[in-house]
């Protein structure tokens, strides 16, 4: 029960770490906010491949785009329009929501989801002793 609290808070953390530092670095600011959805993201992505052992990476990755999209949009809804702190605002983006999801920054989370697959499995792997899955592209 430690081990798996140590592996998920890993995993999150790692996930959001990264998502925290690759807006700063992408637009130079971010918010603590980013830092829970990323490892939200991170956890729920990366948990795909160990529950549907036979998926193959890109239906991963379309999954894991749902995801996120899913994702930012509950934390811009809360963040953004609730609270009013205005972290992000994508109502000038083409087949934007509400201004807190668009049709850009999904595919681009398709995109982006590889890694988390393979950080995801290398944190299980290389820290927590898991074996790695057999990928497969369809």
């Amino acid at each position: 029960m430690k081990i798996a609290f140590y592996k998920y808070f890993t995993i999150f953390l790692t996930g959001g770490l990264v998502y925290y530092f690759l807006e700063i670095l992408t637009r130079n600011y971010s918010h603590f906010s980013m830092i829970l959805c990323g490892g939200c993201c991170m956890v729920a992505c990366g948990a795909l491949n160990q529950i549907f052992k036979n998926m193959s990476v890109i239906v991963q990755m379309v999954i894991s785009a749902c995801i996120i999209t899913l994702f930012e949009f509950i934390t811009g809804y809360i963040v953004n329009i609730r609270l009013g702190i205005g972290v992000w605002d994508y109502s000038y983006l083409p087949y934007n929501f509400m201004g807190q999801i668009c049709l850009v920054y999904s595919v681009l989370w398709m995109f982006l989801s590889l890694a988390i697959i393979f950080v995801d499995d290398g944190i299980r792997h290389f820290l927590y002793g898991e074996e790695l899955p057999v990928y497969r592209a369809v």
